[in-house]
């Protein structure tokens, strides 16, 4: 059971908002769900809709101020690169990561907030070269080369900013591609995938074709580790990898690397199909671990909230 009684949840009509609200919904939790549109369907008595735009500091003080809730889970940004240009997409998504964590700490609420795996620099990337070992974990160096992931980069600082600035927990959760059950977007590039003639570059908004290197992470697993976080004992600032165990493709992920990129990094530890990015820290401090993959999730019939 999650710890708190109140959650403001930023973009929660979205993809994954919606299943953090649901979530939080369920147990119990008073939620006030924030974006920029409404429900089109008919949600739990304890949730609550509000409009806003949150690259506007009075829009989200105010909202922030009268919810005084006991968790702000802020997962309102422009979710990636090729959507807006990219001047609108840092702006957007810098601005309300400012606005929202300064507001959250204003009130002593603690932050957990979708950060991205493409603070590594890979993912958008015009030609992607490899990172310094795999896997890749939290204490790897992040850099992006994009707007996107450069706007993850200084929204992670600005969680260190507000924690020692109010003394609240900030937990920036850095997911890799989520999918959803009954209809995961890898199913396609894992039929047609051939490592012999895979390019390095492709279409970088669905992540082709190896970007992440194959990772990926079901949204039930992402709405799982946000509770674990909200239940644990959190100080400081901390940054989560949530991933799946292995890759989508259900070939050896070293073996396809070296074969689409030539090489492979001097440090390297993957074996079979493990994921390139590690989710150990989250296995080690939270007790969490994924519970879904994509030979099971395919088929799922898992109805999505009915409100978003």
């Amino acid at each position: 059971m999650v710890a708190i009684d109140s959650a403001v949840v930023t973009g929660g009509l979205g993809e994954s908002g919606s299943w953090i609200v649901d979530d939080l919904a369920r147990r119990g939790v008073d939620v006030t769900c924030v974006d920029q549109v409404g429900p089109s369907g008919d949600a739990p008595e304890n949730v609550s809709f509000y409009r806003a735009d949150l690259t506007d500091q009075g829009e989200a003080w105010e909202l922030i101020d009268y919810a005084r809730p006991d968790a702000v889970i802020h997962f309102a940004n422009v979710p990636a690169m090729g959507i807006c240009p990219g001047g609108r997409t840092f702006e957007n998504n810098v601005l309300a990561n400012y606005n929202v964590m300064d507001a959250a700490g204003r009130v002593g609420s603690e932050v957990v907030w979708a950060s991205s795996e493409c603070t590594y620099g890979t993912v958008f990337a015009e030609t992607t070269e490899l990172p310094e070992y795999f896997p890749i974990d939290e204490e790897h160096p992040v850099g992006a080369p994009d707007p996107y992931g450069t706007s993850k980069v200084v929204g992670e600082e600005i969680g260190r900013m507000v924690h020692r600035r109010y003394g609240v927990p900030v937990t920036s959760i850095r997911p890799s591609w989520i999918q959803y059950p009954g209809e995961y977007f890898t199913t396609e590039i894992r039929e047609s995938f051939d490592p012999g003639t895979a390019a390095v570059t492709g279409d970088r908004n669905t992540h082709v074709p190896s970007g992440n290197f194959w990772s990926y992470v079901d949204v039930r697993d992402i709405v799982s580790l946000v509770s674990a976080v909200l239940d644990a004992d959190t100080e400081g600032h901390e940054a989560y990898v949530g991933v799946a165990d292995e890759n989508y493709l259900g070939r050896p992920t070293a073996e396809t690397i070296d074969a689409v990129f030539g090489g492979l990094p001097e440090e390297c530890d993957l074996e079979g199909e493990e994921s390139a990015l590690s989710n150990a820290k989250a296995r080690a401090d939270l007790d969490w671990e994924p519970a879904h993959t994509w030979r099971s999730a395919l088929d799922e019939d898992v109805p999505a909230p009915s409100f978003a």
